[in-house]
C-alpha cells in the first residue's frame, strides 16, 4: 500500500493523537491497551470511509485541530461535536466526505461531548508497534513518534486514492449517540463490591457524582457521596489486573473509573462500567454528572448486542 501525504497539521488543539482500537496481550508486561477511548465512534468513522473498523484515525480532544488537505481523499467525522468546519463551512458529522488538494479541516469549538474522532480512507500510515499503531503517551512509543500531534506534522495515509467512491455513506439518524451533561451509567457490581457498608453502595447507586479536572485518559475521577469501606477492611489491596470501565474507589473514598492506560491496580473495585457503555466514558469532561445504574450480565450482553448490530449495518458494501 502507497503511503501518499495526506495532511499538514496547522494547528494540533490541546491534545490530538493517532489512536486505533488498542494494543492488546501486553497487560503482563505492564503494557495498557490505550487506543480510542470511544471505540464505537471510530469503529463507525473508519467503515464510513471504506477502512477496517480497528484502523487508527485521530482522535481529538475538545477543540482546536486544524490541518490542511494535501490530496484527494475520503474522510469520516464521528463522535463530539466540536463544530466542524470544511473551508469555513459547517461539516456534517457520522457520514462521509470527499476532500480536496488545499481544502483546510478545523475543528473550531466544543458543542457536545469531548472527543471526535477522524478516519481518512486508507488509514493513518504510521508503523505499529506491538500490534498497534496507538499512541502512548505516558511511555512515548506508537502513533506519530510516541506524542501528541504539534503544528508542522505531516501525516500520510494508504493509497487514499483507492477509497474516493466511499463518500456519501452515513450512519442512520437513529442511531447516533447523544452526549449529554448528565449521564446515566449501566454497571456490574463487583468484583469487591462485598467489602464496601451497605450504605454506601446505596449512595453510590442513587447520587449523582462529578466529573473532575483530575481526570485523563488513565481514568476519570468523580466527586459525590464516599463510598465507605466496611469495618475491619483495609484501605488498599494486592495489586491485581483491572479492565477499562472498573470503578476503583482509594481512601479519599471517591471513585474513579479506569480508562485504557491503566493494567493494575491496587484499590477495590465497587462496579464495573458494561462494555456497552464504555465508549461514553470518552465523552465525559469536567463539570458532567454521572449516575450509576446496576443491570444484570443479561441485560449486559444484550446492551452490547445491540451496539454490535448497529455497527455491523455498515459492514455491508455500500450500494
Amino acid at each position: 500500500m502507497a503511503r501518499v501525504a495526506a495532511f499538514d497539521i496547522l494547528s494540533p488543539g490541546p491534545l490530538t493523537t493517532i489512536q486505533d482500537s488498542g494494543r492488546y496481550g501486553f497487560g503482563r508486561y505492564g503494557v495498557p491497551p490505550s487506543g480510542a477511548l470511544d471505540t464505537f465512534s471510530l469503529r463507525i468513522a473508519n467503515l464510513l470511509v471504506g477502512n477496517p473498523e480497528h484502523e487508527a484515525g485521530l482522535e481529538i480532544t475538545i477543540m482546536g485541530l486544524k490541518m490542511v488537505c494535501l490530496t484527494d481523499l475520503s474522510i469520516a467525522v464521528t463522535g463530539a461535536d466540536l463544530r466542524v468546519q470544511l473551508n469555513g463551512k459547517s461539516l456534517p458529522m457520522w457520514r462521509s466526505h470527499r476532500m480536496k488538494k488545499d481544502d483546510v479541516l478545523h475543528f473550531k469549538a466544543l458543542q457536545s461531548g469531548c472527543r471526535a474522532y477522524l478516519a481518512v480512507g486508507g488509514g493513518i500510515h504510521v508503523d505499529q508497534v506491538l500490534g498497534s499503531k496507538s499512541t502512548n503517551l505516558i511511555s512515548g512509543f506508537g502513533g506519530y513518534e510516541g506524542r501528541p500531534l504539534k503544528a508542522g506534522d505531516r501525516l500520510y495515509a494508504g493509497s487514499p486514492e483507492n477509497f474516493l467512491d466511499c463518500s456519501q455513506r452515513e450512519l442512520p439518524l437513529n442511531a447516533i449517540p447523544r452526549y449529554p451533561k448528565d449521564w446515566s451509567l449501566r454497571v456490574l457490581l463487583g468484583p469487591q463490591d462485598d467489602d464496601f457498608t451497605e450504605e454506601s453502595k446505596r449512595l453510590f447507586m442513587e447520587s449523582p457524582y462529578s466529573v473532575t479536572p483530575k481526570s485523563d485518559r488513565t481514568g476519570i475521577r468523580v466527586s459525590g457521596p464516599l463510598i465507605h469501606r466496611r469495618s475491619g477492611v483495609k484501605e488498599s489491596i494486592i495489586s491485581e489486573g483491572v479492565v477499562p470501565g472498573s470503578i476503583q474507589v482509594p481512601g479519599d473514598g471517591q471513585p474513579i473509573l479506569i480508562l485504557g492506560e491503566t493494567v493494575t491496580g491496587g484499590y477495590r473495585k465497587i462496579a464495573t462500567v458494561i462494555s456497552a457503555d464504555l465508549p461514553l466514558l470518552g465523552q465525559m469532561k469536567p463539570g458532567d454528572r454521572i449516575r450509576f445504574r446496576s443491570v444484570s450480565l443479561e441485560e449486559a450482553l444484550l446492551a452490547l448486542k445491540r451496539v454490535e448490530e448497529i455497527i455491523a449495518t455498515l459492514r455491508e458494501p455500500a450500494p
